[in-house]
């Protein structure tokens, strides 16, 4: 699978979006990381507590709308919303999934 380039002169955008569904225990993560990486989108995705997973994404605003709308195609995952909010610009280096550190 080739990667699309993200290169040109529109201003990237970062946005939160939280994913609610039958999101954790079906390899949604790792899709998310896959589309990411795709579609050339920063950022990073991980599960949160209550059953929703948390993805931040930066890209052109064109490349943001076609990542949101290839999330619904991963395999196993039902994603019920996708509530999606706009954030300051954040600069990451990749797309990483991030685990969260269980106290000891």
């Amino acid at each position: 699978m080739e990667r699309e380039s993200t290169e040109g002169t529109h201003p990237q955008r970062t946005v939160g979006i939280i994913a609610t569904g039958r999101v954790q225990h079906v390899g949604f993560r790792a899709c998310v990381k896959r589309v990411a990486y795709f579609l050339t989108v920063t950022g990073e995705v991980m599960n949160l507590p209550d059953g929703t997973v948390a993805i931040r994404a930066t890209a052109e605003p064109a490349i943001i709308d076609k990542f949101l709308s290839l999330l619904y195609s991963c395999p196993r995952a039902v994603i019920r919303d996708l509530k999606v909010t706009d954030m300051e610009f954040c600069n990451f280096d990749d797309f990483s999934v991030v685990i969260p550190e269980i106290p000891v």
